[in-house]
């Protein structure tokens, strides 16, 4: 006698969709948080022409730009770094060594351009310094940068104590402050979208970047994958002190002032700009374009409210809350989410489970 194998059970395991990918690509790229800020930015900058006097003047956009442009290259490796899922609070400290070092070096007689070079290498070994707790000893990036940021802070304030360093070489000086010809456009914008231009091809379009992705959104599935997250995580640990290290020379000549405090503060609008941007705080998520937005958002917003004579501590305010919408909307959307792709799958499950009429 012939036993007879019992029906399988139907199949009600909930199905994940890819819901995003079924739409066209112009809907892919215009309906997100990026495309949001860029279309908030916008917004901001019509209202502020409309209403803000002298905010169309071309000295305007000059000081705008010359403002934000250590935020804006600094801001280029932070995001590679929250992307997966760390953070680097000590950039500003870095800034600050690397503005001392400068003008220590150049009132102790050397090169200007020497320097600098040195100055941007002290970035370097602080990325270094970083990178290797974060890294090699395996200790949390937030506790170990808050470390470092009053190291480095202390080493700078250290070595000028209360004294400031005002003399530099007129040459390099003018050419920090010194406009593209023709334009109000500052020059440093050069070197920043040659940089951006290479972050974003490093993020967007090669491995490297794609296994950042992968850090952010599981550490150990990209390690089977056969990512080196420890070696990832170093670099982009060296390449942000190595760019901080570049923004403390330029911020050094912008102002003609060598301090251990420049730059105080620098790390937080740093980070609530590259969070406005569209960078998930818990990593695996965010686009360059979207952090220059956050940026650009943040100083337009801050110009156009000092030119209609807001004072600085309700710019913050309006800053903070900014900051807070962003990562609040974030969260709520992803949860949105989360229920509508679990809402479909138990419904394609119900359908799949229940036997055909007859």
């Amino acid at each position: 006698m012939t036993a007879t194998a019992p029906a399988p059970a139907p199949d009600t395991r909930t199905t994940r969709t890819y819901e995003a990918y079924s739409h066209s690509p112009w809907r892919r790229l215009l309906v997100n948080r990026e495309a949001a800020i860029i279309g908030l930015l916008l917004a901001v900058i019509a209202v502020a022409l409309a209403v803000v006097p002298n905010f169309d003047s071309p000295l305007t956009v000059t000081y705008l730009l010359r403002d934000i442009a250590p935020i804006l290259l600094i801001a280029l490796p932070m995001t590679l770094i929250i992307v997966t899922e760390e953070i680097d609070l000590s950039v500003a400290s870095v800034v600050g060594l690397s503005s001392v070092m400068t003008g220590i070096l150049t009132q102790a007689g050397w090169p200007f351009a020497l320097a600098a070079v040195t100055a941007i290498l002290v970035g370097t070994l602080a990325g270094v310094v970083n990178g290797f707790l974060i890294t090699v000893v395996g200790l949390p990036s937030l506790a170990v940068t808050i470390g470092t940021l009053a190291l480095f802070r202390g080493i700078a304030v250290g070595l000028l104590g209360t004294t400031a360093i005002t003399e530099f070489p007129e040459f390099w000086t003018d050419l920090a402050k010194e406009n593209i010809p023709g334009t109000p456009i500052p020059g440093i914008m050069i070197p920043f979208a040659v940089l951006a231009i290479g972050f974003a091809i490093l993020l967007h379009f090669t491995p490297f970047g794609r296994s950042l992705y992968a850090i952010g959104l599981n550490t150990e599935a990209a390690a089977f994958s056969g990512v080196d997250v420890g070696r990832t995580k170093f670099l982009l640990f060296i390449l942000s002190g190595t760019v901080a290290g570049f923004a403390g020379v330029y911020f050094t000549l912008l102002y003609s002032n060598a301090r251990g405090d420049n730059a105080t503060g620098m790390e937080l609008q740093v980070i609530a700009a590259v969070l406005l941007g569209g960078v998930s705080i818990f990593g695996g998520r965010g686009a360059l374009h979207g952090v220059i937005a956050g940026v650009l958002l943040i100083g337009t917003l801050g110009s156009a409210l000092r030119l209609a004579g807001v004072t600085s501590d309700i710019i913050n305010v309006i800053t903070g809350v900014l900051l807070v919408l962003s990562v609040v909307s974030a969260s709520l959307l992803a949860w949105l989410r989360r229920r509508r792709i679990s809402a479909i799958g138990k419904k394609k499950g119900a359908s799949a489970a229940s036997p055909p009429s007859p």
